[in-house]
């Protein structure tokens, strides 16, 4: 069954590409995955569910990025500059992402109802889908686990980890506001001097 949720996730995403998810209708995401109604309502449960995994594909594909970036060579600010130019592609590329790293949603994107009911998925267990101040954390925490050498003291630690928030911040600054080409590299430099290295 995992070939064919990827299947609708993916055909989900190319009706989406095409027209505002409203307009979207099930029977021609089946159709286009190649899969019955009947499979997708079983997988997803409704629209707001397959919205629902859409966005939180949006959002495990975005921190798979982080990890890759912050797994790179060089040295901490090098891995620094390397996930804030992720971030601000991985938004510039999916309005998705852009969304869930602002928190500006617009008509035509799947916006899943908090309060909605869930079917229950026995094979999976549904996490909620993260808000842009828990996404600023995840990396924050993530960047300061890949970074932090072993043994390195509370308030290195604490230090890192203010420095880590700081770029996540300055990336989702250049998401809303872009900079020239190279200029997220710049701003992450321009910063790098002030801060422990």
């Amino acid at each position: 069954m995992a070939a064919a949720r990827e299947s609708l996730l993916d055909a989900a995403l190319t009706a989406l590409d095409r027209r505002p998810w409203p307009t979207v209708r099930m029977v021609e995401v089946a159709a286009a995955a190649g899969v019955s109604r009947q499979t997708l309502y079983n997988e997803f449960g409704g629209k707001d569910g397959l919205a629902r995994a859409l966005v939180r594909r949006a959002a495990d594909g975005y921190l798979a990025g982080v990890e890759r970036a912050l797994a790179g060579t060089g040295g901490t600010w090098e891995r620094l500059t390397a996930t804030a130019e992720w971030t601000t592609t991985a938004a510039q590329g999916n309005a998705l992402v852009r969304a869930l790293l602002t928190g500006c949603w617009n008509e035509r994107l799947p916006r899943p109802r908090p309060d909605a009911p869930r079917v229950p998925a026995p094979r999976r267990a549904e996490r909620p889908l993260p808000t842009p101040p828990e996404l600023v954390r995840m990396v924050r925490d993530r960047a300061v686990t890949a970074l932090a050498a072993p043994g390195t003291g509370r308030a290195a630690t604490a230090e890192l980890a203010r420095s880590c928030e700081l770029v996540v911040r300055l990336a989702l600054s250049c998401v809303a506001a872009p900079p020239a080409e190279g200029g997220v590299a710049e701003l992450v430099r321009a910063v790098a001097p002030r801060s422990p290295r």
